[in-house]
């Protein structure tokens, strides 16, 4: 007789999944309804710091050495079919419309991401948003809402940030480094970019960061709820899960959006 537990065992998953799924649409709903009570600017204005401001050097440093890598690459093999000219545009348009919004958000995602959701599964487990409860205080419009804004502001800014200095490394890297001509990478760099190409990847940068802060405080949030452990563990645990689950709804998401767009 044929067994049925791994159909089971997958039911169970499916129906965890949809759960989940369901509970953190909620969850951002609720939150993006407390974004304009008073008294958020200054919470907002604090964590734009804390994950724009601070992950800035970061974004910089990752985005020069990735720039200049796909200098090296692009011009190596541009070279062989005699069209190195076009390495402007290729390190431009690779940077504007995959690497900038992906790679930014990963990296805040390891960065910020992690720290948020341990910051709020601390809160929860030592039964500081009960605390809140308790006082009048709504957690997700103290907690979650500033954070979710101030993703969403971040994200956009880094991620230009990002595609400038790596069109900078990629100068460093084929112009200064391998000889590639200054005034033909310059100009195809500007000439290749329209403003359809900008516009889809700060869509592509918002996009990542409702998803980074959504998933990263839900995982925080809901620390205390986790079948698996309990505690300290619990938090390390859904810091690893929202860390894990960000990036891979980045790429997944990155390919749902590009073929939109396109």
């Amino acid at each position: 007789m044929l067994s049925t537990r791994p159909f089971a065992a997958i039911g169970r998953a499916a129906i965890r999944w949809v759960d989940h799924l369901g509970a953190s649409a909620i969850f951002l709903f609720l939150a993006l309804l407390k974004v304009l009570r008073p008294k958020q600017v200054d919470k907002i204005v604090q964590q734009i710091y804390y994950i724009g401001a601070r992950s800035t050097m970061i974004i910089m440093l990752v985005s020069f050495f990735t720039g200049m890598v796909l200098g090296l690459q692009s011009y190596h093999a541009l070279v062989k079919f005699g069209a190195q000219g076009a390495l402007g545009t290729l390190v431009t348009l690779t940077l504007v419309r995959e690497l900038g919004p992906v790679l930014t958000a990963i990296m805040i995602a390891a960065r910020a991401g992690s720290a948020i959701a341990a910051e709020v599964g601390i809160q929860r487990i030592s039964e500081q948003i009960d605390a809140l409860d308790t006082m009048r205080i709504d957690p997700l419009r103290y907690l979650i809402s500033p954070r979710i804004t101030a993703a969403v502001i971040s994200f956009p800014l880094l991620t230009a940030i990002f595609d400038l200095v790596g069109i900078l490394g990629g100068y460093v890297s084929g112009v200064l480094l391998l000889g590639a001509n200054a005034s033909t990478y310059v100009y195809r760099a500007q000439t290749s970019m329209d403003i359809k190409d900008v516009t889809d990847g700060l869509i592509k940068s918002v996009v990542f960061a409702v998803i980074v802060a959504l998933v990263c405080c839900y995982q925080g949030y809901f620390a205390h709820m986790r079948t698996d452990s309990h505690g300290a563990k619990a938090v390390g645990l859904s810091t690893t899960s929202a860390v894990v689950i960000s990036c891979v709804l980045i790429l997944v998401s990155d390919y749902v959006v590009t073929s939109l767009l396109i």
